[in-house]
């Protein structure tokens, strides 16, 4: 758990080097490296992040301003690993690639925002909400359905990355349900404050003692 942000622009292409595929790419994507189409399947960036137990863990889009200002904020914020998974159009190799998360009549639908301290709920007029499914496991489902008690209130600083892990999957490659905001903000010490920690301790416990660092039980005694 390093203090390093990392934001990550995803356009589900190669764009700088012309148009290859990507590990982000769907599945059957024809690009110029798969003319026949991708046979890959993409990962997840925001399970990989938070496989990796990253601290802090979001995903946005690029055109969100209101959502995206709030959350490179809390990000500058966070004290240790952060890590923003972007949805960004690129406008030459895969133009529109996420225009159906900005369409209106679409992004009500598909959109899933989490808000720490909410019920998590979306759809046009809040039909949809996310419930508890099995083993640590979420779904979706209509709130008519299942009652509003049901639904599960997000909170971000959950120490298990498990729930965060949970909320990840919900995203499909399809992009019928995409989540966004912050999944995980957790405070945990920091490798290079817990570095700085450690060698002061060890400056103020103890004075340099040259000759005795020299024959201590460290060293060798060379006979002829």
């Amino acid at each position: 758990n390093v203090n390093l942000k990392i934001l990550l622009f995803n356009n589900r292409i190669y764009g700088l080097t012309k148009g290859q595929y990507s590990p982000t790419s769907e599945e059957g994507k024809v690009t110029k490296s798969t003319p026949m189409g991708s046979l890959d399947h993409p990962f997840n960036p925001i399970s990989l992040a938070l496989g990796a137990d990253a601290t802090f863990v979001a995903r946005t889009l690029d055109n969100d301003r209101a959502q995206l200002t709030e959350i490179l904020t809390a990000a500058a914020q966070h004290r240790g690993s952060a890590f923003i998974e972007i949805y960004q159009n690129c406008p030459i190799f895969n133009d529109g690639a996420f225009d159906v998360l900005k369409e209106a009549g679409e992004k009500e639908q598909r959109l899933i925002p989490l808000a720490h301290g909410e019920p998590i709920r979306f759809g046009p007029s809040g039909e949809y909400g996310v419930v508890r499914s099995g083993f640590a496991g979420l779904e979706v489902a209509k709130v008519s359905e299942v009652g509003e008690d049901a639904l599960v209130v997000h909170d971000a600083r959950i120490a298990d990355p498990s729930y965060a892990f949970a909320l990840s999957r919900l995203s499909t490659q399809d992009l019928s349900h995409t989540v966004t905001g912050i999944f995980r903000n957790v405070t945990r010490a920091t490798y290079d404050d817990t570095a700085r920690d450690q060698v002061d301790a060890a400056r103020t416990r103890r004075t340099a003692d040259l000759q005795g660092l020299l024959r201590g039980k460290d060293t060798w005694t060379v006979a002829s």
